[in-house]
């Protein structure tokens, strides 16, 4: 199985574990949206992500320092760079050197600059949401830009997995770069709600972190079968069957 999650518009990009890496599979890609990047100034980039000036103006310094071979020499790796609800329910802090290799070859990273990322990629810093209206030669936005290609990436580690599902725990905006119609595998959605007196609420905030724990539970406890992901109960939180069905599950608290 595959699980893919979004990105976090926060990085942290302070120096930490540089001997166990890996690059990311599209970088060409990347690099050439790097390159359009680089001509955009504060304001046109302010416009183009819909970001305050202080965000634009950090940014436009981002990419005026990208180098498209400068991933090992200023570049960090993608799980332990970005900063956000999702990263804080992954929670790599404690895991070892078996968690790794597990996350890297089952968990995959959407993003609008790099296309997919694994997570032992080295990435240099951005923000670039897959939703941004960026023209290219390939079209008007960057589903466009990417095409098929994310998909004929998630295909590939799909048929190296014994279990040909992909776990969707990704924002909508994200999960859209994937074409479904060609991917070469089922897909399990796996949402979360909670309680609110006697109704079930979808609360951004707290769904976002069980994204990242169930990520978690699946990388700590070597999760291969669908059934056991059933199994789920972290920060009180269990399956529902009665609001599940075969595609899509949900865990209610």
């Amino acid at each position: 199985m595959i699980i893919v999650l979004s990105p976090a518009k926060s990085l942290d990009m302070t120096p930490s574990e540089r001997d166990h890496y890996s690059l990311p599979v599209l970088k060409s890609d990347a690099n050439k949206l790097a390159k359009t990047l680089k001509q955009y100034d504060i304001e046109g980039l302010r416009s183009l992500m819909s970001i305050s000036e202080k965000l634009a103006r950090e940014n436009v310094s981002r990419y005026k320092t990208f180098k498209p071979r400068g991933y090992e020499s200023q570049g960090k790796r993608a799980v332990d760079t970005f900063v956000g609800d999702v990263y804080r329910g992954l929670d790599v802090s404690d895991f070892n050197k078996r968690d790794y290799d597990f996350a890297q070859k089952h968990l995959r990273i959407l993003s609008g600059l790099y296309g997919v990322l694994r997570p032992l990629d080295m990435m240099q810093p951005y923000r670039l949401e897959m939703g941004t209206k960026l023209s290219t030669d390939k079209g008007k936005n960057l589903y466009d830009y990417w095409g098929n290609k994310i998909t004929n990436e998630i295909n590939k580690s799909l048929t190296e997995s014994k279990e040909s599902t992909l776990i969707n725990l990704a924002s909508e905006e994200y999960f859209k770069s994937i074409k479904k119609d060609k991917l070469k595998g089922d897909i399990l959605t796996i949402n979360f709600k909670e309680y609110k007196g006697d109704k079930l609420k979808f609360v951004s905030f707290t769904a976002k972190v069980a994204r990242g724990m169930m990520a978690r539970y699946i990388i700590k406890n070597r999760i291969k079968k669908l059934e056991e992901i059933k199994g789920f109960a972290e920060d009180r939180y269990s399956y529902s069957e009665e609001h599940s069905s075969e595609n899509n599950w949900l865990f209610v608290r």
